[in-house]
């Protein structure tokens, strides 16, 4: 069963720019490598706000997916750690109407 989720982040003043770097060459790929599809990706700048929808629909399910992925040592090796940027975040997951 598809599983999606939206994720919202305020990203630390000054620091946008640099956060969408980190994510699209080093949080996209490697989600993408591990079965997870990357629905869309936006920035607020006015607010410093960064938010995207990810999707997994594979045999084992959100939850392992998710945990496999920040277990893995390609995530724990991500330098800078995307999540150092991070100020405030809210998850949902969402249903397509």
């Amino acid at each position: 069963m598809k599983t999606t989720q939206l994720r919202e982040y305020t990203i630390k003043p000054g620091q946008l720019d640099r956060f969408a770097d980190a994510w699209r060459n080093g949080v996209r790929p490697l989600r993408e490598q591990q079965g997870f599809v990357i629905e869309g990706a936006w920035t607020i700048p006015s607010e410093e706000h960064f938010v995207w929808i990810v999707s997994y629909d594979g045999p084992e399910g959100w939850d392992a997916a998710n945990k496999a992925y920040y277990e893995s040592p390609e995530r724990k090796a991500m330098d800078p750690d995307p999540a150092s940027f991070i100020s405030a975040q809210r998850t949902a997951f969402i249903d397509r109407v």
